[in-house]
């Protein structure tokens, strides 16, 4: 999905500014990957219903309610929403600012936030023995609201403060139009992205097999096929919907 986000942002902006925007999508799946691993994962974790403070640095992993692979899945949903903000403020923001406010939205912002939604003690999560709104809590499949709201308000803060690209609007005010130089790369990116989706939905279950006590095992292999074929027609849907929407 980083691959997705780096070539439709790539396309996206104008020719002399493909450089940054890549560079910026390697500093989230990079630089944001040493602070999830140090802080992140353990803000996300149990501890009460506002933070966790658990596995810093991995620390006690494996257990038996956490491995490796929980940090991985977790990893890939914080860059997500690093890469839903980069595109928010594209072509206006400075590399060393960017990688400052990057890293503490992956090393804390978004850990917080998901620890509330996921975590077994979050305020809001479904998880929660007493629950608070509604008797049900807030149930977030995938990425859900978690990722889209904290890329999403983090970005339009981000845009707010940093004002139109320049060039954006002319010297009275009207507005310029200031278009993507590769609809190609943008294309690309649109099917990697979707193709990721794959990952994130289906993989939400974890597992496809689950063991009872005595042995015998269950399958979901049918709730996992219906996500599969969800994501699948949400995409078209949305594709088929932009572009009769573009032609009327």
């Amino acid at each position: 999905m980083q691959l997705g986000f780096a070539m439709l942002c790539a396309g996206s902006v104008r020719a002399k500014n493909t450089m940054d925007i890549l560079l910026t999508n390697v500093l989230d799946a990079a630089t944001d990957d040493m602070f999830y691993y140090i802080f992140g994962f353990a803000y996300g974790s149990p501890f009460n219903g506002f933070i966790g403070r658990h596995y810093f640095a991995l620390g006690s992993i494996p257990s038996s309610s956490y491995g490796y692979n929980n940090f991985l899945y977790q990893w890939t949903f914080a860059i997500a929403m690093a890469g839903i903000t980069s595109g928010s403020i594209a072509e206006r923001t400075q590399f060393v600012a960017y990688l400052i406010y990057s890293s503490f939205l992956t090393g804390f912002v978004y850990p917080v936030v998901s620890h509330w939604f996921w975590a077994t003690d979050g305020w809001v999560s479904a998880f929660r023995t007493n629950k608070f709104l509604f008797d049900s809590g807030v149930i977030g499949f995938a990425d859900s609201g978690v990722v889209h709201i904290v890329g999403g308000v983090v970005g339009l803060w981000g845009a707010l403060i940093e004002g139109p690209r320049i060039g954006r609007f002319d010297h009275t005010g009207r507005s310029v139009a200031l278009r993507g130089h590769s609809v190609t790369l943008v294309v690309l990116g649109t099917f990697m992205l979707w193709f990721g989706w794959y990952g994130f939905n289906p993989g939400s279950f974890n597992k496809i097999l689950s063991f009872y006590a005595s042995g015998y095992y269950y399958g979901q292999w049918s709730v996992v096929g219906r996500t599969t074929l969800t994501t699948t027609l949400a995409g078209c849907a949305a594709a088929s919907t932009t572009l009769f929407g573009k032609e009327s």
